[in-house]
């Protein structure tokens, strides 16, 4: 039988990228979000969420691909993150899907698109390559320690 991993798709710069369902606790619609002085640029600020503090961040900044510009299509993907819940900006989430492990190719330098340590694998579809993200990468150990910080505000 073959393998297949459920991934949730979004868009950054009208590439669409995939990552773990597993990885994904929630997809918000875009809401007000307070700033912290003294943060990352990439590190937008912290919402409420069901109670709890959620630091965050603009996906597009921190890959080092683009700003995201405000629209009504924004998501905020939160995922959990070493038992740190963060919230990350994407133009748009538009799709649950399930991936066949045997068309995911590992990663390899990308052209420099993308860190290629953020990078799972591609998939090879019919119509396109999904990048697929490894979220729990995508944040590096001074920035879980800034963003525990930003949670203590």
């Amino acid at each position: 039988m073959e393998e297949t991993v459920k991934v949730i798709v979004f868009t950054l710069n009208n590439q669409r990228y995939g990552a773990d369902i597993k990885q994904v606790m929630s997809i918000e619609k875009m809401k007000e979000i307070t700033k912290v002085p003294g943060t990352s640029d990439f590190i937008k600020g912290i919402i409420s969420l069901h109670g709890e503090t959620v630091p965050v961040l603009d996906l597009k900044e921190r890959l080092q691909i683009a700003q995201t510009k405000e629209s009504d299509l924004n998501r905020i993907i939160v995922v959990q993150v070493d038992g740190i819940q963060v919230g990350l900006i994407v133009d748009a989430a538009t799709d649950v899907m399930d991936v066949d492990s045997s068309v995911i190719e590992t990663a390899k330098e990308m052209g420099g698109m993308v860190h290629k340590d953020y990078i799972k694998g591609v998939a090879k579809l019919e119509n396109e390559l999904l990048i697929l993200l490894d979220l729990a990468n995508v944040l590096a150990l001074t920035e879980k320690e800034e963003l525990k910080e930003v949670m203590e505000h």
